[in-house]
């Protein structure tokens, strides 16, 4: 199965550029995409809440091709685009872009890549919670309050917006560990918002 993978960032901008360039290409390399993910949405927004995420990411399966015009349609920080191709990767899905010039595939080069990928993912993710910390001790220092009044319980939680899709995607049999990282979160934190969205009153 080939997939064409098209996302531009407003309802105000056209498909059909991104489309016309995966056609050319595919003429020239004797290639047909078989079904077409097109998308008007913000690259900002996570996979989970994108097509990309909701139907590629699910539907992709190992010795399938995904096309796209540039690495960066599947998002717009390094983190989001490192996590949706070790998904890929880890599946046996290829990944070619156009622009880019990437063909990653079921390779040692691309295992390695998928491994370097996740190690990256990780570091960037304790960069950003070390950044966080330095931020919230300067706010602290300069006399602010941070967070919930002592005594009030919190009835919003990181993952409360997901959890929709994670009961749908735990109830068909997805691995937690996986879910986790698509998620961009540890094993433990999807295991404890599991704990409260299946067995809350």
């Amino acid at each position: 199965m080939t997939y064409g993978y098209i996302r531009v960032s407003t309802s105000h901008q056209n498909l059909e550029n991104q489309q016309m360039e995966i056609e050319k290409f595919c003429q020239l390399n004797g290639l047909k995409i078989d079904s077409w993910i097109e998308e008007k949405i913000s690259g900002t927004k996570r996979p989970e809440n994108r097509k990309l995420g909701k139907i590629l990411m699910n539907s992709a399966h190992s010795g399938d091709l995904i096309i796209c015009t540039e690495i960066s349609r599947f998002g717009r920080s390094l983190i989001m685009i490192m996590n949706v191709l070790q998904h890929f990767l880890e599946n046996g899905v290829k990944v070619w872009t156009i622009k880019d010039g990437y063909r990653l595939g079921n390779d040692i080069q691309s295992k390695v890549l998928a491994f370097a990928f996740g190690l990256s993912a990780e570091i960037e993710r304790q960069l950003i919670s070390e950044r966080t910390k330095v931020g919230l001790n300067r706010v602290r220092r300069e006399g602010k309050h941070i967070g919930r009044k002592k005594g009030q319980k919190s009835t919003i939680y990181k993952l409360s917006q997901n959890s929709d899709y994670i009961k749908k995607e735990i109830l068909q049999g997805r691995t937690k560990s996986s879910l986790a990282r698509e998620l961009g979160v540890s094993w433990k934190t999807l295991d404890r918002h599991l704990c409260r969205i299946m067995f809350k009153n």
